[in-house]
């Protein structure tokens, strides 16, 4: 599978957060969102290959317990139902990021979805090339749910303005089950300016809303840079 690095950092967002972690960062992504903050996973995939084993041995070098399992998108790799097997023969915690767009039966923790909003669209970039496809992948409400019914959860939302709160519930209302306390809101933003000027009015809707609030603690600390 395409692996774009692997290294050991702590965990930025969500419930975990502050947890140190070794990351696998798959290469490839189905959508193109517009402020991607690895574009060398999605606009322009960059990784070799490695083999299941390899990546193991990898992984087995840091003092880890929790393993992230992120991308691009990491269900995309044809390997990934066979590496989650692997990872939790060594009994670590396993998270995946995904976009919840595609279902595979994998093996983990906790599946940590970030369903991509509108803000996402890049109906400017590169002459909007990519935004009909991206509008037509970025939600999945079948996943979403196969997930949630499945699988210990967290859902996290980007927000670049106040009426994706708007966006957010609509989208919610379509799934059964959800927990509010499992859904947590972040900034857009790959700055530490830029997101404390976002952040007071989103902890204020997410107190409105019921949902968690979730900085970004690996910008704070190391800034928007690789093996962080």
């Amino acid at each position: 599978m395409r692996i774009s690095e692997i290294f050991y950092s702590i965990q930025g967002e969500g419930r975990l957060l502050g947890m140190p972690s070794v990351f696998i960062r798959t290469s490839g992504c189905n959508l193109r969102c517009v402020w991607c903050d690895t574009p060398y996973t999605s606009w322009r995939p960059q990784g070799r290959e490695r083999s299941v084993a390899e990546i193991l041995r990898e992984v087995q070098k840091y003092p880890a317990r929790h393993i992230v399992v992120t991308g691009g998108e990491p269900l995309l790799a044809p390997e990934i139902v066979e590496l989650m097997k692997a990872l939790k023969r060594t009994g670590a915690h396993i998270t995946i990021e995904t976009a919840s767009t595609i279902f595979k039966p994998v093996a983990c923790d906790l599946i940590s979805m970030s369903p991509k909003l509108a803000n996402s669209t890049p109906w400017k970039r590169e002459k909007g090339k990519f935004a009909k496809m991206h509008e037509a992948r970025r939600l999945n409400f079948g996943v979403m749910q196969e997930f949630l019914d499945g699988y210990d959860y967290q859902l996290k939302f980007v927000a670049e303005q106040r009426q994706d709160f708007t966006e957010i519930r609509n989208l919610l209302d379509r799934l059964d089950g959800v927990d509010p306390a499992r859904v947590m809101v972040m900034a857009q933003g790959t700055t530490t300016a830029a997101l404390r000027r976002k952040a007071s009015w989103i902890v204020a809707l997410c107190k409105e809303h019921g949902y968690g609030f979730t900085p970004r603690l690996h910008i704070d600390l190391f800034g928007n840079r690789r093996g962080t």
